[in-house]
């Protein structure tokens, strides 16, 4: 009769403390939590900036806006029933054009604002998708999985991703000529991808890499401070065509983005043992 005896065979898995122990491991490390940090200061600057311009647009500007309205208004009842037509259809048009100011100022001091995310992202980015094609008259579609981590987003990270898809659709409105712009989270076991698409004319390829282009550069900052990245590609039939849109790409690791979630799993692998 044939015996054998079964050994169990232990998969070697890298504690902490090898890995502290290794010092490129360990510097890369350093790197990364470096490079989070300034990420994380950068973004916590343009915050601060929003902040300051929406006050000055909402006090200062918004005040001079208001006075000028009263203004034109007593301009145009103490205008005599005799003056030319032209002062009449003058007023008309710095009243039309004063409206449109005071539009714009109000929608930049919403948009400078932080957003509401009592919702959660989810109901943060479904509101303002909905709001942006209204305003802009684009088809606009929202989707996203059916996580439950991204009910458990702390309020940086929320902000982060919805910042980036408002960057992203901004610059639809701006420069794509589209017709349509869709945005979609996915998630992975390891990341969180907002994908936001459009069918426009394209991203010339200077555009897509230029460092001094601030909104890029935002989008970028945001992201890394959760150990992500930003990939930015236009769809085209071949070389002789013109582009068919523009995809935005933005990568957040969960890890990052829910540390302490991270760290209790980690800490469950360890504890458990792994055999086969």
């Amino acid at each position: 009769m044939d015996t054998s005896i079964v050994v169990p065979i232990t998969a070697h898995v890298p504690t902490q403390a090898s890995r502290e122990d290794n010092p490129a491991e360990r510097e890369i490390a350093r790197l990364r939590t470096r490079i989070r940090e300034l990420s994380a200061e950068l973004v916590h600057a343009q915050e601060a900036a929003c902040h300051r311009v929406a006050r000055e647009l909402h006090d200062s500007v918004g005040a001079e806006l208001t006075a000028t309205h009263f203004a034109l208004a007593g301009v145009e009842t103490w205008l005599p029933a005799d003056a030319p037509p032209q002062c009449a259809a003058a007023l008309k048009v710095a009243s039309h054009s004063l409206n449109a100011v005071s539009e714009a100022t109000r929608h930049a001091v919403a948009e400078l604002h932080a957003p509401s995310l009592e919702a959660g992202i989810v109901g943060a980015l479904s509101q303002w998708t909905g709001d942006f094609a209204a305003r802009t008259q684009l088809r606009t579609s929202f989707v996203c999985p059916a996580d439950v981590r991204l009910t458990r987003l702390p309020a940086d990270a929320a902000l982060a991703i919805f910042r980036v898809a408002q960057e992203a659709l901004n610059n639809i409105a701006k420069h794509a000529r589209a017709g349509a712009a869709d945005v979609r989270i996915e998630a992975s076991r390891r990341h969180l991808t907002l994908v936001v698409s459009d069918d426009g004319i394209g991203l010339a390829p200077r555009t897509r890499t230029r460092r001094g282009h601030f909104g890029l550069a935002g989008m970028r900052a945001r992201c890394a401070a959760f150990d992500g990245s930003v990939q930015i590609s236009t769809r085209r039939h071949d070389v002789s065509t013109h582009a068919r849109g523009t995809t935005v790409r933005a990568r957040f690791a969960w890890d990052a983005m829910l540390p302490d979630a991270a760290c209790a799993a980690r800490v469950a692998a360890g504890a458990a043992p792994f055999s086969s």
